[in-house]
């Protein structure tokens, strides 16, 4: 259980938590949203120790163990087996030490704490998590030194999750992971054995990896136990609610102001006025939270050209002699929205370099649109901004004749503003200078943008604006993102890119997902069936009133489930007088998370049956 009670911080004068409380309890997987700036990361740092907070205390059980990612692991020739392996720090002291003692009775202690930490097992483990994160076995045997820096976060990431810390947290770790290794943690971490906190603007992760949602607004933190899209249903209730009841109060508040500007001035009413000031002045507007104004995306609309903008017919490329991609038969209209599916080192990126003009074609052909202009974002073009530069200065190199007013309207309309405009890049955020990437790509009216992984670094305010963005933009898209939100609302056209070529996918993004997580699950055995008979009438009925009852069965576990963890999360349960009230809470939950596995899996049997039947009907 994590204890955060009446916290107060502030940096250089600018409060971040004012009296801030919540409890977490043990075993509960929660996202830490909020808009950037905020304080999300700020807050990690308090719980591991490494700030002082001005008043408040943050408690955890004793002995707890905390994990984390802060920062990659070094250029070593360590292979990254034996990188991961290390991170369990006691097993490698017990493996170092059953080396060496020669005392029988130490020798025992040794082996027997070896064998219940499941020590034996550890080098399959570490190889299963570095296999879901990308790494294959030839990779895993590889030293550190061969792989970039974002490769090398992977590892560490892979070596936090091995030593599974009693309290694991997570900073927007999907940031530097592809599709497939995101939706590989998703799963991980919804059955990880000990208490989670995760900052991510992911809603995929939030909705399936966590349940429940640490928020951080306005200096507090209110805790709600449940997944991110219930959260901001609730969230959005409590806004109107609150925004209802302050226009009632504002309407009070002009009638009897009203009052008082007729006949303040007049004798015979002058002690009506004085009373009616004193009511306006104890009418208490309620406080909602500063909600961050979306900000728009503009991005400026070119004119419409003759399809196909693309078309490439047997195409061949790579780099130097070396083929990547080939077998390349494409076409992309203006109207296009088109996702690249993949796993990292299969081509996505090269295919994106190909497609803006960054790769030539080694063989077969290609034909593009005389007028056709490219807008591309890359992460790395990021890191390639002019650091001891502001924005204004970056525009004035695109657009000389521009004036200041237009330069800094061109900012707005990417939710960079005054302050931001006048800057140094290297004193912007993360998602600053990508709205300032996004703007330098976009700046030309492109008819095509190719984006690759442009969410990194922004929040779900602003990823929300950017679908709003493509969705009204009249160009081709090309999306490279480890976020399925965005691409189920963007992209309706899947390219595979596997085995060098690209094709495109049958089917949509949650069977892409499906496809994934049965990746590497055994095969089913195959079984010579008679032909099933046909099902009956009564019989179909009869498999649906069966699924309609595991669903029911289901929504009301999952009502107990919310209760329980709301119980769980008072902070009045775990005060010293009611450690029997907690012990039984604590069971009732655990109860209840096995009852929900067995309804789930009865259900899923249930609609088995029923589709096999009406397949068979």
């Amino acid at each position: 259980m994590l204890r955060i009670e009446n916290i107060t911080y502030s940096v250089e004068g600018r409060p971040l938590f004012e009296g801030a409380s919540a409890t977490i309890p043990e075993g509960h997987k929660v996202g830490l949203v909020g808009r950037n700036g905020t304080g999300k990361t700020t807050l990690f740092r308090l719980i591991r120790g490494e700030l002082a907070l001005e008043s408040g205390t943050i408690t955890l059980p004793r002995r707890a163990r905390i994990g984390g990612v802060s920062q990659e692991v070094p250029s070593s020739n360590v292979s990254l087996i034996d990188t991961v392996l290390a991170a369990d720090a006691e097993r490698s002291a017990l493996m170092a030490e059953a080396q060496q003692a020669t005392d029988p009775d130490r020798i025992a202690e040794v082996q027997t704490r070896l064998a219940d930490i499941d020590a034996w097992s550890a080098e399959a483990r570490a190889a299963t998590i570095l296999k879901g994160l990308g790494f294959d076995d030839a990779d895993q045997q590889r030293p550190c030194s061969d792989f970039s820096g974002g490769w090398r976060m992977r590892v560490a990431l892979a070596a936090v999750l091995f030593s599974q810390p009693d309290l694991l947290l997570l900073d927007e770790p999907t940031n530097y992971l592809d599709l497939e290794g995101a939706l590989w943690l998703e799963s991980y971490l919804a059955k990880y054995p000990h208490t989670v906190i995760v900052i991510s603007h992911d809603r995929g992760l939030l909705n399936r990896a966590v349940g429940s949602i640490l928020h951080l607004e306005d200096r507090q933190l209110i805790y709600y136990a449940v997944p991110y899209d219930k959260f901001a249903e609730r969230r959005a209730e409590r806004l109107a609610q609150a925004e209802a009841e302050n226009a009632k109060a504002n309407a009070r508040i002009a009638h009897l102001q009203s009052f008082v500007d007729r006949f303040r001035y007049k004798a015979s009413k002058a002690v009506q006025a004085q009373s009616r000031l004193k009511m306006i002045e104890r009418i208490q507007l309620i406080s909602t939270p500063q909600e961050a104004a979306l900000r728009a995306f503009s991005f400026p609309e070119p004119e419409e050209l003759s399809p196909p903008i693309i078309q490439i017919e047997g195409g061949v490329t790579g780099y130097g002699d070396t083929e990547v991609l080939r077998r390349l038969n494409l076409r992309i209209d203006q109207d296009d929205r088109i996702a690249l599916l993949g796993k990292n080192g299969q081509g996505k990126s090269t295919l994106s370099k190909l497609l803006s003009d960054r790769l030539p074609l080694m063989a077969g052909k290609m034909a593009r649109s005389s007028k056709l202009r490219i807008g591309y974002f890359a992460q790395h073009q990021v890191d390639e901004l002019h650091v001891d530069e502001t924005p204004l200065d970056h525009l004035r190199r695109l657009r000389p004749t521009e004036t200041p007013a237009q330069l800094r309207a061109r900012l707005a309309g990417f939710g960079l503003g005054a302050d931001q405009a006048e800057t140094e890049v290297g004193r912007l955020s993360g998602g600053q200078k990508a709205r300032l990437s996004l703007l330098i790509a976009t700046i030309d009216a492109p008819h095509m943008l190719i984006l690759d992984e442009p969410t990194n670094h922004l929040d779900i305010e602003s990823r929300e604006a950017l679908v709003e963005a493509l969705t009204a933009y009249s160009g081709a898209v090309v999306l490279v993102s480890h976020d399925m939100h965005l691409l189920a609302l963007v992209a309706d056209r899947l390219w595979l890119v596997s085995d060098g070529t690209v094709k495109p996918f049958d089917g949509d993004l949650e069977a892409y997902r499906q496809m994934l997580l049965a990746r590497d699950k055994p095969p089913a055995r195959e079984k010579t069936a008679a032909k099933p008979k046909r099902a009956s009438r009564d019989t179909i009925l009869a498999l649906r009133a069966d699924l309609r009852k595991c669903e029911e069965r289901l929504e009301k576990l999952a009502e107990m489930h919310e209760k329980l963890s709301a119980k769980l999360s008072d902070p009045a349960l775990y005060e010293d007088d009611r450690v029997g009230d907690l012990e039984t809470w604590n069971r009732k939950f655990a109860e209840v998370v096995e009852a929900m596995q067995r309804a789930e899996t009865l259900w899923v049997a249930a609609a088995e049956r029923l589709e096999n039947a009406e397949a068979a009907a």
